[in-house]
């Protein structure tokens, strides 16, 4: 069981770079040479759809592994922006996809819109973004050849909520991934779900009020003892769904959400071998 220590993130907010990203959900990728010689790159409005969203990273040379940070229900919120670039801080480049760009790009703190834009997430598609942007991460793109900034094939993937639920569903499918954490995120087949890992997995469980949903993360936690991969289970007694976010004053828990924390660096350290 992964310890909890006092974090000391390495790098400061100051020392935290953000950019946006853009490109094609086929995994094919212009790099900085390919705009050089066409003068149309910028202005050509591409035939497949873009995956979009913001990319985190210290400022300073080096090589850092990298994290696919998978936003929850409500989209890509300010909230989500600030744990991942919290999350860089500790020596990670962190790319954070939209999966609300096929429906727009929307940000809502309506419950019942953030409901229905989850349920009209293809998760299938959601979990191909996911490998392209992994492979996106690979690709080591900049503006500059020598700023190479992430470690190849090595990445982890961070989800919250449904972004939970699509890293577990991930750990299956991408044999070169090297961890999966999921904040919450329910899951339908957990006993199927954990004899096809390809990777360790953290998972923080809150104490669910709905009884359904309680059900089958008991049925995932029970099954993780038989997982193929390592499995490490967090609860958090006397907790409801998104503890974590501190947006939501009906369910926000920051003693909660620091133990998580503090667990999820530590396990990214030891699997990544970081100081």
């Amino acid at each position: 069981m992964t310890s909890i220590t006092k974090n000391n993130p390495p790098f400061s907010l100051e020392q935290i770079g953000v950019g946006t990203v853009r490109f094609s959900s086929k995994g094919q990728f212009e790099t900085h040479k390919d705009k050089m010689v066409n003068p149309y790159a910028e202005t050509r409005i591409p035939k497949e759809i873009q995956i979009e969203g913001y990319q985190y990273a210290p400022q300073e040379k080096g090589l850092f592994p990298g994290i696919v940070f998978l936003h929850d229900r409500w989209g890509l919120t300010s909230q989500t922006q600030k744990m991942a670039r919290q999350l860089a801080r500790e020596g990670y480049v962190v790319l954070v996809p939209n999966f609300y760009n096929r429906q727009g790009g929307m940000i809502t703190a309506n419950a019942e819109v953030a409901d229905a834009l989850m349920h009209r997430v293809d998760e299938q598609l959601a979990l191909q973004d996911i490998n392209v942007c992994c492979e996106y991460l690979n690709a080591n793109l900049s503006d500059e050849a020598s700023l190479e900034q992430t470690k190849r094939n090595a990445h982890a993937v961070v989800g919250f909520g449904m972004g939970g639920r699509l890293a577990l569903f991930f750990a299956t499918r991408r044999k070169h991934v090297k961890a999966a954490v999921a904040f919450g995120g329910v899951i339908d087949n957990g006993p199927d779900l954990v004899q096809h890992l390809h990777c360790p997995v953290l998972s923080h469980i809150p104490q669910l009020n709905d009884s359904s949903d309680s059900q089958k993360m008991h049925q995932f936690q029970e099954a993780a003892s038989q997982a193929v991969q390592p499995v490490e289970i967090q609860t958090y007694p006397h907790t409801s769904s998104e503890f974590w976010n501190d947006t939501r004053a009906d369910s926000y828990q920051p003693e909660m959400t620091d133990r998580a924390w503090s667990i999820t660096v530590n396990f990214l350290k030891n699997i990544f071998k970081t100081p």
